[in-house]
């Protein structure tokens, strides 16, 4: 792609998660989203591919149905109330309608099935804006308006998506899906806490965004898309899959690895509000979520010479692809358990 014309595209996607963080009127946010799909759909269609047109044009639909869901969710909501702010949306039926929107536009089950598919069709890069720099701007509408919404459809929505984010990527074989449940998944833990405790769902997200940045990198350096893939990936970079590994096993929210940090706060908060039920169904549907990570781990790690390999084996040959941002996120992902404290003082 014309770097000019990459350029205009990116900044596009940074003006309208901003218009969508300051705007305090509907249609301003609205107008922000809509900025954000315009300039993601050129990116996903880049490669001419007859997938990557395909995944264009189903997020595409799914993308101007939420909007037009949120236009017309903000016009009942000011027909009814008489005001356009974001903050007071007052109308029962309009708020369900925007969370439903909402919900749409990051993937949160019941309504995910767009998600999976469209992230298949995608490059790796273009997939990693879709999984973390998309969800800004809904995220930003959500924290807006959590407290108009009825408690028990977002509690449905967050073990909905927990649910089907674990039992959704046991079987895949391609990379991408189970990167696309995972999301889904993670989506859940954010959204059950949202109204309870808004800074943890902003802790959920900020290190959700730094693992899978990582995740998605270290296969772009691996140039690996296909579980059966990794087992040739040892004999490239040892050093990088041993990372990975450890990669998944915090996106999977073990100890002492960063991504036990959102979950296990998450879980305290939840039992603090009286709800025992839900967060041991949470932590249950971690377990089925823990699978499919141990599932990669073991093709990595231990399938390796002189086990069968059921690929071809890959030419080692040096890549020249930059590394600084892979270093950075990884390390994010493996060290900032410690940092909790000042972590939870930064953001309560």
């Amino acid at each position: 792609m014309n770097p000019y014309v990459l350029a205009i595209l990116l900044s596009s996607l940074g003006l309208g998660t901003t218009l969508t963080f300051i705007g305090s009127h509907w249609l301003m946010a609205w107008m922000g989203l809509e900025i954000n799909t315009l300039a993601i759909t050129p990116l996903m269609a880049q490669h001419h591919h007859p997938r990557a047109v395909e995944a264009t044009t189903k997020y595409f639909l799914t993308q101007a149905t939420a909007a037009a869901m949120i236009l017309f969710a903000s016009t009942t909501n000011a027909w009814t109330m008489g005001q356009w702010a974001i903050d007071d949306l007052s109308d029962p039926l309009a708020s369900t309608m925007f969370m439903a929107a909402l919900a749409l536009k990051i993937g949160l089950a019941p309504v995910h099935f767009w998600m999976p598919e469209v992230m298949q069709g995608l490059d790796l890069l273009t997939g990693l804006i879709l999984s973390t720099w998309q969800k800004l701007a809904p995220f930003a509408l959500i924290l807006q308006t959590a407290h108009t919404v009825d408690p028990l459809l977002l509690t449905t929505l967050g073990v909905m998506s927990t649910l089907v984010g674990g039992w959704g990527g046991l079987n895949q074989t391609q990379l991408r899906k189970v990167l696309a449940y995972s999301s889904i998944a993670h989506m859940g833990w954010m959204v059950i806490v949202i109204q309870y405790a808004p800074h943890l769902t902003l802790l959920a997200l900020g290190t959700y965004i730094i693992m899978t940045s990582a995740a998605f990198l270290t296969l772009k350096m691996l140039m690996v898309t296909k579980v059966n893939t990794l087992a040739t990936a040892w004999s490239k970079s040892p050093v990088l899959v041993s990372a990975a590994a450890l990669v998944m096993l915090s996106l999977a929210g073990l100890p002492p690895l960063t991504g036990f940090l959102p979950k296990w706060m998450i879980l305290q908060e939840l039992t603090k509000q009286d709800l025992p039920i839900v967060a041991t169904t949470m932590a249950l549907t971690a377990l089925i979520s823990l699978y499919f990570y141990l599932r990669l781990c073991y093709a990595m790690t231990l399938t390796i010479s002189p086990s069968v390999v059921t690929s071809t084996t890959p030419w080692r040959a040096r890549t020249a692809q930059t590394s600084l941002l892979l270093a950075v996120f990884t390390v994010g992902t493996l060290g900032l358990l410690p940092m909790t404290p000042a972590i939870l003082m930064l953001i309560t």
